[in-house]
């Protein structure tokens, strides 16, 4: 049964298709809920670099895939979301932000 920082941790494993980078690192997960007496209902908000991203839609069933995957999970929704736009500056680590020469 995981928890909601469980899932985040899973989610490191799932890299940005176009950069190479963790969506945790990234900071394109904005929401973790676990529902359920025993966690079986994971809902995650997510965004996605920009609105025209060719490959949301492959980008949002890898980390539905990933989440469904887990144990104690019967039910998983990957919901996304531009509000707010997502700000590498703002919602990137510290080492993604030297990666990417934001600093």
């Amino acid at each position: 049964m995981p928890t909601a920082e469980q899932v985040r941790t899973a989610l490191k494993d799932v890299n940005d298709p176009e950069l190479h980078l963790s969506i945790i690192d990234l900071g394109l997960i904005y929401g973790v809920e676990v529902e359920g007496e025993k966690s079986e209902h994971v809902t995650v908000t997510m965004t996605l670099t920009s609105p025209m991203c060719p490959v949301g839609p492959q980008f949002r069933k890898d980390v539905m895939d990933k989440v469904a995957g887990m144990e104690g999970v019967e039910t998983a929704k990957v919901d996304i979301t531009f509000s707010p736009p997502w700000d590498p500056k703002e919602m990137a680590s510290d080492d993604v932000k030297l990666m990417l020469g934001i600093w």
